[in-house]
């Protein structure tokens, strides 16, 4: 039994805001969060919640991980980043070149995204969301593999990806040279416990794999914060 990922958790100046933006790109309903901040719905069984929690601390510096939107043909690509746009989003130069053929955006918040061109062989079949790009080491890779339960669906060159034995969003991790971690990142893991399962058992398993106990204060009241092997904060419900 392992852990599941209940949300991909932003940090975000104006939650409501944010999770309006989403919403709107990905085409999904909105709910309130029972705990604190908003909260995107998954669209199937395969999905996870997208939750949005106040911060105070303003980006600084890009991030260890950002969506890759997928696109169905050119016309749906234009449509999707026109939305984004429309929606309150910005085109972003990240050294990506005028040749590029994927679209390189951020949000309101300054959070990057890209929405990937039609056609893309890796991504085929994972939904709207393609993939959480992550920069990470292959142990990390691994970890999260062992942690969630989910085979590894790319191993190659120091570069992981796992997907759910569902479908649904890749988490990639794209290898050396990884990105110095300067703060707390502004997307975490929101993890739940296998059912039926004791909470401090799963935090023990965890760090088993490799996790290690953060400060509480990282996540919200009653909630376990632990970091990956690569120091990447994430919560136990």
């Amino acid at each position: 039994m392992a852990s599941e990922l209940f949300a991909v958790c932003f940090d975000a100046i104006e939650p409501a805001g944010l999770a309006k933006f989403w919403a709107g790109v990905l085409d999904r309903q909105l709910a309130d969060d029972p705990h604190e901040g908003v909260v995107i719905l998954p669209d199937d069984a395969a999905g996870f919640r997208i939750r949005f929690v106040p911060t105070g601390e303003p980006k600084s510096g890009q991030n260890q991980a950002h969506f890759d939107l997928t696109s169905t043909s050119l016309e749906d690509q234009q449509q999707r980043v026109a939305r984004a746009l429309e929606l309150g989003g910005r085109h972003l130069d990240i050294g990506q070149g005028a040749d590029a053929e994927h679209v390189v955006l951020a949000d309101p918040d300054g959070n990057e995204f890209d929405v990937i061109e039609p056609g893309n062989n890796f991504l085929a079949g994972c939904g709207v969301i393609g993939a959480l790009a992550c920069d990470g080491t292959q142990e990390v890779g691994y970890f999260w593999s062992a942690a969630l339960g989910w085979p590894l669906v790319w191993d190659q060159d120091q570069e992981t990806a796992i997907q759910s034995p569902h479908g649904g969003t890749k988490l990639t991790w794209g290898g050396p040279p990884v990105k110095e971690k300067t703060g707390r990142n502004r997307l975490h893991f929101d993890l739940t416990p296998p059912a039926g399962s004791d909470r401090e058992a799963e935090v023990d398993r965890l760090i088993s794999l490799g996790a290690t106990r953060r400060d509480h204060g990282q996540c919200e009241p009653g909630w376990t914060a632990l970091a990956d092997p690569d120091g990447n904060e994430f919560c136990l419900r």
